[in-house]
């Protein structure tokens, strides 16, 4: 009788911590679901010496909450014709609060070009909530590509909000085809006001400076391209 009691009380307690184990783990699981975001950074419209001018800023990443997959893409049109795309997949890890180190491919494009790199980069919140996107891309015959971007959100009201930012870009090497001088080669600056009609969608408006410098601004002067433009642009924002 004794044992037979002892024999059910330990089947009791083996079931009790098989049900707790699974409880603790799907709890786990629910704490840590895999998610899907999509963002629209920026879809905007400007005009610029005559030229109508359509620009992009897009991602997407799927994953935990520490490990990641992104897709990222950037590219400008004008009047219809393709002048410039960046596209990123990158496998994204939390390395600190609030910052990811992403390595992956980087796959630029230029009219009649393109390059493929190597990408390692960290993305996060610097201090004072900068927004912060540095990459280092490794290509052939040993270029390597320096992106930097910031940017910085300003809460005017519950739903205006400003938005300065700045990016920059610099080359080891010169590359023509591509229209790339070795050194600093470009400096893009922008305010932008939007208006957040929820949080997953804002349409806003803006200005954008940019400016191209060195062996990149003497690539375009030959080509008869402007090396500096200022254009006041109309977009919106979206994520979901």
């Amino acid at each position: 009788m004794k044992t037979t009691m002892m024999t059910k009380t330990k089947s009791l307690l083996l079931t009790i911590a098989m049900v707790m184990f699974t409880q603790t783990s799907y709890a786990k699981m629910e704490d840590d679901p895999v998610e899907l975001k999509l963002m629209l950074d920026k879809f905007e419209v400007g005009r610029v010496d005559g030229n109508n001018v359509l620009s992009w800023e897009s991602g997407l990443w799927v994953g935990k909450d520490l490990n990641k997959l992104w897709l990222k893409f950037d590219g400008e049109r004008v009047d219809g014709k393709n002048e410039g795309t960046e596209n990123r997949i990158l496998y994204s890890s939390a390395i600190a609060p609030f910052w990811d180190l992403q390595a992956g491919l980087r796959h630029d494009t230029a009219p009649g070009n393109s390059r493929n790199y190597l990408n390692l980069g960290v993305q996060g919140l610097a201090p004072y909530y900068f927004e912060t996107d540095a990459n280092l891309s490794f290509g052939k015959d040993n270029q390597v590509k320096l992106n930097l971007a910031f940017e910085y959100e300003m809460m005017l009201t519950q739903k205006l909000v400003l938005s300065p930012e700045i990016e920059l870009n610099a080359y080891t090497k010169d590359d023509k085809e591509m229209g790339i001088g070795s050194g600093l080669s470009d400096i893009e600056a922008g305010l932008r006001l939007r208006y957040e009609i929820k949080r997953e969608f804002a349409p806003y408006i803006g200005v954008n400076w940019a400016k191209k410098f060195g062996n990149t601004a003497d690539l375009a002067s030959d080509e008869g391209e402007d090396t500096r433009e200022t254009m006041f642009v109309l977009g919106i924002r979206a994520w979901y």
